[in-house]
């Protein structure tokens, strides 16, 4: 159908177009993409065999729904992407202030114009990205915010009484008539707006003032809650969760892979920064298993969550770190050190809700404290395992090592050296060299180093090495020889 050919009710019903209920059009919309084995929810990652089937299944039942989880995962995003399901353009009898459909018009205007001029109504056409609406909860939301309320200055021009219903300003959710409308952080909404909402969801029901009105409003109602919210600042009252017709969890990336993929997906690098670091797999891997860490650490409020934007905003960071280095000792292009993770600690501190254990360390351990166990938990995934307890006579895969620790003073790697002379300290290290080649033979270049560094950091967290943290770098030195030198 050629939209922008009809402009009136007439032509409308002689295209032979159908209305139907919004509730409806997403359902068979979906059922289309089902069928043609095409996604309804591009870009998210993780939820296929979970949060996604349920969403669909709620549509298909034309339900209201609620995503609740933990702050971070993608429950706006999904809301959003429902749009995608709605008809390109739909007809709006123009003039409407709530996009009254032409063959079932529920507002006075409407019906008047309709009942006036039959056929030759005007209409106009209404694209699906105007069809979704957005309302954060906060303390200061009013019903007339949401619902409506009698305006004075209108009854002042036309000269109408209070108690004509043309003196009604329309609120948020009768504008959204036909559309998608997502209330976020539902249980910081003031329970008596709440309230309001009740004969909206079961029966498309306003109240406004003393006005009895009947306005069967036409509406696909997506809510976001955050489990913390119903101890911490509020709840969902009993009868609004009674007509809320399915309720999904969403949850966090469980594997690191899938995490790693949303991470690339949102992070905000530009081309000239990508261009100019490089930044190895093991890297990218270590970053997300931070989050994975801090969701299971001791310091940290679990209940509160770990958002997926705090891998975001590390990558950002750790892009920014390396290239910072980059132009302070004048490479024009670097590859991500694993020195370059202590600029994360301002992205993770920002994004933690700590306990009081936590706070008692303070936040900086706490970050730095993450970054240890990330590396200790990814280490036997590239190198042997290091028992915590060794037979006297046993050999050791890292007893070279740690010998040529021994045997020298320590070994310091500068936070502003050229990579050249990044790669020659490292590469000066001739048991590491044997170590990488060992275990790790098919390793890019870029890798390599990144690998070597990452062994030492290992050897640090299982108690085989020492690491001390000065203004210009890192010193690492043999644990036993730090001791008995009284370092």
């Amino acid at each position: 159908m050629n939209f922008k050919d009809i402009k009136t009710f007439g032509e409308l019903k002689k295209a032979g177009y159908k209305s139907r209920s919004i509730k409806d059009e997403l359902r068979e919309n979906l059922i289309t993409n089902i069928k043609n084995k095409k996604k309804s929810f591009e870009g998210i990652h993780g939820y296929e065999n979970s949060v996604i089937p349920e969403l669909e299944r709620a549509i298909l039942s034309r339900h209201n729904i609620n995503l609740l989880g933990l702050r971070g995962q993608a429950k706006t995003r999904l809301a959003r992407l429902m749009v995608n399901l709605l008809d390109e353009y739909i007809p709006v009898v123009e003039g409407s202030e709530i996009n009254d459909d032409p063959f079932n018009p529920i507002s006075r205007y409407a019906k008047e114009k309709v009942m006036a001029q039959g056929d030759d109504t005007p209409i106009t056409w209404l694209h699906r990205d105007q069809r979704f609406a957005e309302k954060l909860a906060t303390p200061d939301v009013t019903i007339a915010d949401l619902i409506g309320d009698v305006d004075p200055i209108k009854a002042a021009n036309l000269k109408l009484s209070y108690a004509d219903d043309r003196v009604i300003h329309y609120g948020m959710i009768p504008r959204a008539n036909r559309s998608i409308f997502v209330i976020n952080e539902l249980p910081d909404l003031q329970a008596r707006i709440q309230v309001a909402l009740f004969n909206i969801l079961q029966e498309g029901d306003i109240q406004i003032r003393g006005f009895k009105l009947r306005l069967p409003l036409d509406l696909q109602f997506v809510f976001t809650a955050n489990p913390e919210d119903y101890t911490n600042r509020g709840s969902i009252v009993t009868p609004l969760k009674d007509r809320i017709g399915s309720q999904i969890l969403t949850h966090y990336p469980e594997d690191v892979s899938t995490a790693k993929t949303i991470t690339m997906q949102e992070a905000d690098t530009g081309s000239d920064q990508s261009k100019r670091v490089s930044v190895p797999e093991i890297a990218k891997d270590l970053l997300e298993q931070i989050s994975f860490e801090a969701r299971h650490s001791e310091y940290v409020d679990v209940k509160s969550g770990v958002s997926a934007r705090m891998s975001i905003t590390a990558y950002e960071n750790l892009l920014s770190t390396a290239e910072h280095r980059a132009l302070r000792s004048g490479d024009t292009t670097t590859t991500v050190r694993l020195s370059d993770f202590t600029g994360l600690i301002p992205a993770i501190t920002g994004k933690i809700e700590l306990v009081y254990e936590g706070e008692q360390e303070g936040a900086d351990f706490v970050a730095n404290n993450l970054i240890e166990s990330a590396i200790q938990s990814l280490f036997p995934d590239f190198f042997p395992k290091i028992e915590k307890l060794e037979k006297p006579n046993d050999v050791g895969p890292y007893d070279e090592l740690i010998h040529w620790f021994f045997e020298g003073s320590g070994f310091e790697l500068l936070d502003d050296s050229t990579d050249t002379e990044y790669r020659e300290l490292l590469d000066s290290i001739e048991p590491l060299e044997d170590l990488i080649q060992k275990y790790q033979p098919e390793v890019s270049q870029e890798e390599r180093y990144f690998l070597k560094e990452f062994v030492l950091w290992g050897l640090v967290q299982f108690k085989k090495l020492s690491k001390y943290r000065f203004t210009k770098g890192l010193q690492f030195k043999d644990l036993y020889g730090s001791y008995i030198s009284g370092l």
